[in-house]
């Protein structure tokens, strides 16, 4: 918007192509701190035999440099990206897909966001919902402040038996 109605696309492209490079060089160069809980989770579920997947609306380049600085890439059985859907959240293309990966029904699945657009993505996909953060977030099935919050049973409890 701060370009003007008259934005010429192929300029507002290249600043788009520039910005999400940038966020990567610093990904690369500065590394990143997660939230609080989030590797520990990732780690705790992956001892368990739960099978995981980031799904993002961000481009695959971003997805990629944020798992690697965060060094859980090696705990994760699929990485879906904006390249990989057509409509982005709150569709919820993306979560299907990666339960299609990882060959987990959609009702065994569960999904951690951090946005209301999100939690409506797992509800229209048919999954259980953990949501972390602040406001907006009220029509997750748990709702935390942060991932150091959440119950040792948290997933075991939405996951319904077989």
């Amino acid at each position: 918007m701060w370009l003007g109605p008259g934005a010429d696309p192929d300029r507002v492209r290249r600043i788009g192509e520039a910005k999400e490079a940038c966020f990567r060089r610093l990904v690369a160069d500065e590394g990143l701190v997660p939230l609080p809980g989030a590797v520990e989770w990732i780690e705790r579920l992956a001892k368990g035999g739960w099978r995981q997947a980031v799904a993002s609306s961000a481009p695959r380049a971003n997805v990629e440099i944020v798992v690697r600085a965060l060094g859980v890439a090696g705990r994760l059985g699929a990485l879906v990206a904006a390249e990989d859907v057509r409509v982005g959240k709150p569709a919820p293309d993306v979560f299907l897909v990666s339960a299609a990966r990882l060959e987990v029904l959609p009702v065994r699945a569960i999904v951690v966001e951090d946005a209301a657009a999100g939690i409506e993505a797992a509800r229209r996909a048919g999954m259980r919902s953990i949501g972390v953060g602040a406001a907006g977030l009220e029509a997750a099935d748990v709702v935390v402040a942060s991932l150091a919050d959440l119950p040792a049973d948290a997933f075991e409890r939405l996951v319904p038996p077989e």
